[in-house]
């Protein structure tokens, strides 16, 4: 999934090479460069993903071509954030860029699916520092008065890549290889090195920064143990066999364990006394609860378009589109409704609600529905992930006292980050359980190439399976449309963070 939000705070600006009045556009194009490559990454690979299966195997672990990078980002991405502070922001962003390239190398080489989830673990980790290193630089360099012309440019890139990465992955699968949706991160992630290396000169004072180790080995641990947990549970393993329970026992310990480390830790990876607030608290849950079905939605849809309704990976980005640019067109005219009457209650409960029928609406596709009363069905799923995205972003930036907000705003990505990798695996395990004796390892091409009743049953299995995500992603949404009603409608006291805040 792509981010949202810097996890440590911009800073006044401090001395550069650039006289104080002149805005470096030239270099801080090649960190606008970064925040596309990390939001491209996160929806680029959906639609090359039946072709990838089919070529790779392991259905069973398709989940974890998007867990595993989802994962790594989200815990990489206040530790690049302390890096910058440590050992200077430039430094750290470059090492990001190269991490990120490397991971996408390695990626479009692999040959097997546990290369390639190992490789997306790596490229994940130089992703949590690219949107966190753009946006700690772009504060460095850019006065405050000035930061509204780089916001809009930012503002009008990240949608455009957002809702253009499946549609891309997709024309790339089909004219080239689905490897080169890892490849295409090269050209781009050369020229914002070339571009920041050589435009930008900055000097930041290095700060006496903590570094939460124990914090972030013991969320990865909980994490990634609660996702096996969710992938092998009643698939792989028995839910009591002694592997699940070992890996609830696991996860539970590690958490529990978080929670008192945080609460001692000088600069926590997620500072406990954020969730003082109850808005700040629901806030939160929102967002998990919307990344799930977010991700799990837009990573299982491409299946239903290519393997039932024999659509090409181009096209089944392009039938994603109603789907993206729903979602964000509603984020961006939440935003501004928002900052000017300053009451934001109403928009979870209308996301929430939004999102459950736009679910429930997907339980009407079958193996006959026209491709274009498929790709229409997900506009009011995209408008409800639309507005409860922007709302949460907003809630919980209204919520974090000002000396907080960079902490927040990483809090609430990182939240929504976990909530996706948790429902891509869950609901990707409820899909693989309702193939039932199908070929899962097959691409489109193939599928298509089987016999008759073969393929009328292969895509009768298809289907089952997307009608058990659409089911998930609707019980997540209507627990969010519950929590939703217990947000207060409190008095706005001051803008939140000057990033218009698009979910991307």
């Amino acid at each position: 999934m792509t981010k949202t939000a810097p996890a440590t705070e911009p800073t006044a600006p401090t001395s550069t090479s650039q006289p104080p009045s002149r805005i470096p556009y030239l270099g801080i194009s090649g960190l606008l460069l970064g925040i596309v490559l990390g939001t491209l990454d996160g929806t680029v690979v959906g639609t090359a993903l039946p072709t990838i299966v089919g070529e790779l195997g392991g259905l069973d672990r398709l989940s974890w071509v998007v867990t595993a990078y989802l994962l790594t980002a989200a815990v990489a991405t206040p530790l690049w954030g302390k890096f910058g502070d440590l050992y200077g922001r430039k430094g750290a962003y470059l090492s990001a860029v190269v991490v990120f390239l490397a991971g996408s190398i390695l990626s479009g080489l692999a040959g097997t699916m546990d290369q390639l989830i190992a490789f997306r673990a790596l490229q994940g980790i130089g992703a949590g520092g690219l949107m966190v290193g753009a946006f700690a630089l772009i504060g460095t360099l850019v006065r405050p008065e000035d930061s509204p012309r780089i916001q809009a440019i930012s503002g009008a890139m990240l949608p455009v890549a957002f809702a253009g990465g499946p549609l891309l992955g997709g024309f790339l699968t089909d004219h080239f290889s689905w490897r080169w949706a890892f490849y295409v991160n090269l050209p781009v992630g050369l020229a914002a090195l070339l571009l920041v290396g050589l435009a930008l000169r900055v000097r930041t004072p290095r700060v006496r920064a903590r570094i939460d180790w124990a914090g972030a080995l013991l969320l990865t641990a909980g994490i990634l143990a609660l996702t096996l947990l969710a992938s092998w549970a009643g698939t792989r393993y028995a839910w009591t066999s002694p592997q699940i329970l070992a890996l609830g026992a696991v996860g539970a310990a590690a958490l529990a364990a978080l929670v008192r480390v945080e609460r001692r830790a000088e600069e926590p990876v997620i500072p406990p006394r954020l969730f003082a607030s109850r808005n700040f608290t629901l806030a939160q849950l929102l967002s998990f609860l919307v990344g799930a079905g977010m991700l799990a939605a837009m990573n299982y849809l491409p299946q239903y378009l290519q393997f039932v309704r024999g659509q090409s990976s181009t096209a089944s980005g392009l039938l994603l589109l109603p789907l993206m640019l729903g979602m964000v067109a509603v984020q961006l005219a939440t935003g501004r409704v928002i900052r000017r009457t300053g009451r934001y209650r109403i928009y979870p409960i209308l996301g929430g609600a939004l999102m459950t029928a736009g679910a429930l609406a997907l339980l009407l596709l079958a193996v006959d529905t026209p491709t274009a009363v498929a790709s229409a069905l997900t506009v009011v799923l995209g408008a409800g992930m639309g507005f409860l995205m922007q709302s949460t972003m907003l809630i919980t930036m209204y919520s974090a006292p000002p000396r907080d907000l960079g902490a927040a705003s990483g809090t609430v990505t990182l939240v929504r980050t976990i909530g996706g990798s948790l429902g891509v695996a869950v609901l990707g395990a409820v899909f693989t359980a309702r193939l039932g004796d199908a070929d899962p390892n097959l691409t489109p091409e193939q599928a298509h190439a089987l016999p008759e009743p073969v393929r009328e049953a292969f895509r009768a299995a298809v289907t089952h399976g997307l009608h058990g995500v659409a089911t998930g992603v609707a019980v997540l949404a209507a627990l969010a449309f519950a929590a939703a009603w217990l947000v207060q409608e409190i008095p706005l006291r001051r803008p939140p963070a000057e990033q218009d805040a698009t979910g991307a």
